[in-house]
Order: structure tokens, then sequence, then C-alpha cells
């Protein structure tokens, strides 16, 4: 049975699930084993399984070989408590899958993970609001109006209404574009690019847009420093001050700004630990659980670098704003980290890139289900947001442009249709002076003097003459 590329889709990391444990029952080598003066037939030793399954993952593409030992150790770990493999007396549920001569079979047959049943998102439709559209809660019926007093006129235009000789007048509200408004059509255009990219025929199943935040698109959009980083408007939602100063010292070493050079050999290595024990207590990863499904189906474009980049420019958007700033702060770190000379190794087993996957994998990106191939989802992710970061955590400038353009559309339309509200709204250089009076400019008093007065020949005076 041959590996085959996963593409984007609904369920996406169910059907991986499946596959890794169908090609790992089909390439797991059986034999007989003698434990304890007794043979065991068709069975294998846990580190035969450690080998069997890690060459598995790093040849396959959907993963690669950046896939670790000890990854593929809890990937074991995993189907040993959700009875994938049980050891050779029954048993399982448990995590304590080692990488040792402990001695494990398959069961009869095993359990491959049912897909969701549960009922799609359904797609929101979002429609852009209608000029004439009343709003909420007003009707024509109830309206309130002033009193006036009934004389002859009065009661023969009712009359008139009344018995259809003439039509009745019907309230219009004029509309205009509203924050709220635009915010809509951001989200609107974004999740309908989003779609495109992934190059599915509706985003249901694998994202619940009733849960995108527009407010959130437009923040993550606009509110950003000239590096791009997102500006939180409150600030108790940022990084502490000593963690952020932390961050800053090992992704500018040996510059450190906000502390002082270290004095005593390890001293890069406590920093680091300080950093990632703040990230491991984080209850939700920063791309949230409810977009898991989103980020893994874009994991299915990593073969076609632009695509990927695009999608991940887009889902990205979507975050709450305090957890795009955390997570541009945290690559941006984790990648200067790994390509820095100068800092000392902060492990001395692991190679640098390969420990940043490692400690920040989880905190990024992982699932509520156990049943899952988060590790190594998270893992594939992390190192392609690493090489990419400077992209990746940047708005897409193209689809920034279209919204604008298309805003910019939707004001026009409303200023030849109500060209006095528009005036108000937005008043032009020239309809500024009649709308603010008390604005218009004065032209000099010797100017004012210049135009009453008119013409006056010369006359010599008396000190001009001989």
């Amino acid at each position: 049975m041959s590996a085959r590329l996963v593409g984007p889709g609904p369920y996406r990391a169910t059907r991986l699930w499946n596959e890794i444990i169908e090609l790992f029952r089909a390439a797991m080598p059986l034999r007989k084993h003698r434990c304890r003066f007794k043979s065991y037939e068709r069975c294998f030793k846990a580190s035969e399984a450690v080998d069997c399954l890690h060459e598995l993952l790093g040849s396959n593409q959907n993963f690669g070989p950046e896939v670790t030992r000890s990854q593929t150790v809890k990937l074991l770990k995993k189907f040993l408590k959700n009875h994938v493999i049980e050891d050779i007396k029954g048993r399982w549920g448990k995590e304590d899958f080692q990488d040792d001569g402990h001695l494990y079979r398959f069961p009869p047959s095993s359990p491959l993970k049912p897909y969701p049943k549960k009922p799609s998102f359904g797609k929101e439709v979002i429609k852009f609001p209608d000029w004439n559209e009343t709003k909420v809660g007003v009707s024509q019926e109830h309206i309130p109006v002033k009193s006036v007093t009934m004389n002859s006129e009065m009661w023969y235009k009712r009359h008139s209404i009344a018995i259809g000789e003439v039509p009745a007048c019907k309230l219009v509200l004029r509309r205009e574009l509203t924050q709220a408004n635009i915010e809509e059509i951001w989200k609107s255009m974004t999740l309908s690019r989003l779609q495109k990219v992934l190059g599915l025929n509706s985003l249901d199943e694998v994202l619940d847009t009733k849960l995108v935040n527009s407010k959130h698109i437009v923040q993550n959009a606009y509110n950003v420093n000239k590096q791009g980083i997102v500006i939180l408007e409150d600030k108790s939602k940022d990084l502490p001050h000593w963690i952020l100063s932390a961050m800053k010292c090992l992704a500018n070493w040996p510059s450190c700004s906000d502390l002082k050079q270290p004095t005593y050999s390890g001293f890069e290595r406590d920093v680091f630990k300080t950093i990632l024990d703040y990230f491991g207590q984080m209850k939700e990863p920063l791309l949230t659980f409810n977009f898991f499904d989103i980020f893994v189906c874009v994991l299915g474009l990593l073969q076609k670098h632009s695509k990927a980049v695009e999608a991940l420019q887009i889902s990205c958007l979507l975050l709450p704003p305090e957890n795009r700033r955390k997570l541009q702060l945290l690559v941006r770190m984790m990648a200067r980290i790994s390509f820095n000379q100068d800092l000392p190794p902060l492990s001395e087993s692991v190679r640098t890139r390969t420990l940043m996957v490692q400690a920040f994998s989880r905190c990024i990106l992982c699932s509520k289900d156990e049943m899952d191939l988060d590790e190594l989802l998270a893992a594939k992710l992390v190192s392609f947001l690493m090489d990419n970061y400077q992209e990746i955590l940047n708005v897409p400038s193209s689809l920034k442009s279209s919204i604008e353009e298309h805003v910019h559309v939707q004001r026009v339309q409303f200023q030849k249709s109500y060209p006095e509200v528009y005036k108000e709204r937005f008043p032009t250089p020239e309809t500024e002076a009649v709308l603010f009076p008390e604005k218009s400019k004065q032209k000099p008093p010797i100017l004012m003097w210049a135009l009453k007065k008119p013409f006056q020949p010369f006359h010599r005076t008396r000190s001009f003459r001989m």
C-alpha cells in the first residue's frame, strides 16, 4: 500500500490518522518472539515499531523527513492508548509505550477514526445592506409622528389617500456605509478568497464562519506598526513586559537591549526556559481550537509554496488580535534564534532549529481530540512558518487592495444615490465653505480696503514744493 498526498478538504486530520494506521499495519513485519521462556506469534518489539513507523513517516510526503524519533514514540503512545496496538497480554489504554524491547501486537482490527457526524456549519450569507432597508424594530405602522392641527385642506389630502386617488407615501430610511458594513465586507471577501485559494466548493465542515469575528480581521489589517506587528487596543491582553524582554534578549543575542549581559554560564538557557514555561501553560493554542481544521486543511497545500503562503496569510487574519500578535513575536524569535550563529546551543542533544519546533509546536497548533496527529501536523506547520514568517504574518496586499477598492465603489454608489447625505458626511473642499460658513476664509483687510476705495490721482503735498 503506497502513501498518497492528502490534499485540503474536510476532515483532513481524520483522513491522515486512518491512512497512517493502514500503512503501519501493512508495513510492520510480524515475527515470532520469545519472552520469559514463552513464544509469541505475530508480534514485534517496541524498538522495531519505532524504526518502522519513523521510516514510514519520513518518506510520507504528508509529513516529511523532519519527523523525529521522539515524535514517532509519542504517536505510538497514542496508538497504544487508542487500541491501535496492544501488548502481548492484550493490555492497552495507557500511554506507557517506550522505545525498548517490550513486545506488542496488532488487535484483530485496529479501530479507524470515524468521520464526525455533526451537521455542517451552513453557509453564512453576508448581505450588503440595502439603502432603503428599514432598521430592525422599525415598522411603517409604528413610526412616531408630530401631531398636526386638522383643517379642511389636510382632511382632503388624507381622504384622497384613503380612497386611493393619491398613492400613500412610504418612509425611506437613508443608509450610509457604516463601520459595521465595512467590517462585514472584510469578512465576506476574506472568507471568499480563502475558499478560492484552498480550492474548495465551500468552507463548510472546515470552518464555522459564525465564529469569525469581522472586527478582528479589520484590527489585524490596520492596527499594526511599521514591522506589521499588531498593536493591541487592550494592553492588558499583551505579553508581560518580562516575557517581551526575555524574547528580545534571545532574538537579538548577544545585543540584549533590555537585559544586562549574562554574568554566568547557561544564562541563555535559563532565559529560554522562562519563555518556554510561559507559553507552555496556555490553555489554548495560539491558532485556537476553533481554527484547527482550517490550518490542517492549509497544510495540504505545502507542495504549492505560493498558495500555501497566501492561505496562511488569510487564515492568520482570522485570529483574535492578541493571538496574532503573540504568534508574530514568537515565530519571529524562533526564526532568529535558529539562524543565530552567535547564540550558544540551548540543548546538548538537539539542534537549535529542531528544539524550537519541538518546544513551541503544541502551543501554536493542537487539537482537543486525542486521536489526532496534531504533534506531527503542528511540527510541519511551525517549520513552514519559521521559514516564511516575514510573508505569512503580513497582511496580503492583493486582498487588502481589492477590499478597499470594493468599499470605495460602495461609497461612490451611495454618493450618487444620496449626494446631500454624502456631502454632509464627507464634505469636499468646494462644499465645505457652504456647509460650514463659519470656517470660510476671509480675505485680508488690506485687499478689502483696496477694492472699496477708488483710485485717486497723486497730489503734490506742501513738502514736495520747491
